[in-house]
């Protein structure tokens, strides 16, 4: 299993600051989250029920080389989109492949253990896992 450069570039983001710099990043994160395309409409996607905020994705993996990742979170959860908007800029475009061999547990090296609830730590893990049954069915 390893870690993907565009998400080993993010993971290296998160340990460079410290403490509350950490909220902020993720904070950032949050606002570059993209719209969904005008095509997708949220009632289609998949909820993730164990974010604390209404979390909704789709995986687009028709093309297995290419697999495109969507998000939909509201702007007043900037936690949920900040973790949607991390796998988004990580994996969005990677092969299936590459998404599968990121380990479950990467978000652990954020270092957002002592800033973030582990309830919401456990939402991005549901997020990552979700998208990894898309890609084994």
């Amino acid at each position: 299993m390893s870690i993907p450069a565009p998400l080993a570039e993010i993971v290296d983001d998160f340990a460079s600051v410290e403490g509350q710099d950490k909220l902020q990043l993720l904070l950032e994160f949050s606002r570059e989250l993209p719209p969904l395309p005008p095509e997708l409409e949220e009632a289609a996607m998949e909820p993730v029920p164990e974010c604390q905020s209404p979390l909704f994705l789709a995986v687009d993996a028709s093309d297995r080389g290419r697999v495109k990742l969507h998000f939909s979170a509201p702007p007043e959860a900037p936690t949920t989109r900040g973790f949607a908007s991390i796998l988004h800029q990580g994996l969005d475009g990677l092969s299936a492949q590459e998404i599968l061999d990121v380990p479950d547990d990467f978000y652990s090296a954020l270092g957002l253990a002592d800033a973030v609830s582990p309830l919401r730590l456990r939402g991005m893990s549901a997020m990552l896992t979700r998208i990894k049954r898309h890609l084994r069915s």
